[in-house]
């Protein structure tokens, strides 16, 4: 069972001789503490609560006192509150929430016990060891994650890399739920296998604004001068039809304090993240090849996402061969399929892009 205060309960009226008010609520019991003399109560503990005073004050003192405590084991539920007075009647909710626990970070001394670089890699190998090199410049000791879901996998060689060899082709999602599962740190850098920090590339920045700001969930750089930073349009549907979603570029609001970021609902795939809210998203394994999108649309109303000017990171020059560009290319069908899966899984109707 679950008890709570309900605050700013309050009656107001012209003189007479006696103020009334109920309250009636379905899940739960009520009850009042310290009832005055001048003062008639019915129904304590019960689902049904009735308050009678001559005096105003003390009426609304009591039902600053008044307690709600659930019957039923729930860990995320609601009640609703029918508070009556006269001919004027009030409904609000009552949230029925078990307690957490907090999930603390050991706060670090250095960027190397604050953030962790994920990158998932599949056959770009030559571009995965200059992005290695290039993070090493300034980043001498950060640990890195590297999922690797390659056809015939080579050895990655460097300190505190930590390399995960996958099924061969499981997919960029699949590699970021691996890469992620490892993290300790309490962010995250991701990047892809063919970026390339440059030197004004600054993850302390990144933290800088997240620890400021403990409610961001996602902050977002700039990929070269791209920043493909976009808005989540959605229009939610009933029980038999679907919604619709539409991704437009643009921002919203500026961040207060923080020239040059705005809060949007997706970023460019260079990113500094919170690890344990971006692990209660998750990232659906069934996109294999296409479904930057699809991350921030699962992520939509969960995560707080903000895209910055100035985070700058390289991009190497395009390379594909001949295997790569058939994975990284899929046939219609697949991005067919992928629209059926979020057709389904997200209950829509349409999805624009």
């Amino acid at each position: 069972m679950t008890k709570t205060f309900i605050p700013g309960l309050a009656v107001q009226t012209q003189n007479r001789e006696i103020y009334k008010v109920s309250l009636r609520v379905q899940k739960g019991l009520l009850s009042v503490m310290d009832v005055k003399e001048d003062t008639i109560v019915l129904g304590q503990n019960e689902g049904n609560l009735t308050i009678s005073s001559s005096s105003l004050e003390h009426l609304n003192e009591l039902l600053s006192r008044v307690t709600y405590t659930s019957t039923i084991f729930h860990i995320k539920t609601e009640d609703l509150a029918y508070f009556s007075f006269e001919n004027h009647e009030v409904i609000f909710p009552i949230e029925i929430r078990r307690q957490s626990v907090p999930n603390l970070y050991d706060p670090g001394k250095d960027i190397n016990s604050q953030v962790t670089v994920l990158v998932k890699a599949f056959l770009r190998y030559k571009e995965l060891n200059a992005l290695i090199q290039s993070i090493r410049v300034n980043y001498p000791k950060i640990k890195m994650i590297v999922a690797d879901d390659s056809l015939i996998p080579e050895m990655i060689v460097g300190e505190n890399i930590e390399h995960y060899i996958m099924p061969p082709a499981q997919g960029w999602f699949a590699g970021r739920n691996l890469a992620l599962s490892q993290v300790t740190t309490k962010y995250f850098l991701w990047v892809d296998d063919d970026f390339m920090f440059l030197n004004e590339t600054r993850i302390e920045r990144f933290v800088e604004i997240m620890e400021a700001v403990p409610e961001l969930d996602v902050v977002g750089g700039e990929v070269e001068r791209n920043q493909f930073a976009f808005k989540l349009n959605y229009k939610e549907g009933n029980s038999e039809e679907g919604g619709c979603i539409s991704r437009v570029g643009g921002f919203y609001a500026p961040l207060p304090g923080f020239k040059g970021c705005f809060f949007v609902d997706g970023v460019v795939n260079y990113f500094m993240g919170r690890t344990d809210a971006v692990r209660k998203v998750g990232f659906d394994p069934f996109l294999k090849r296409d479904g930057h999108s699809e991350f921030f649309i699962d992520g939509l109303g969960e995560l707080l996402v903000v895209t910055c000017q100035g985070l700058r990171i390289g991009h190497q020059k395009k390379t594909d061969t001949p295997d790569y560009g058939k994975y990284r290319h899929p046939p219609k069908a697949d991005s067919e399929n992928k629209l059926t899966h979020h057709y389904f899984k997200n209950h829509l109707k349409c999805i624009n892009y």
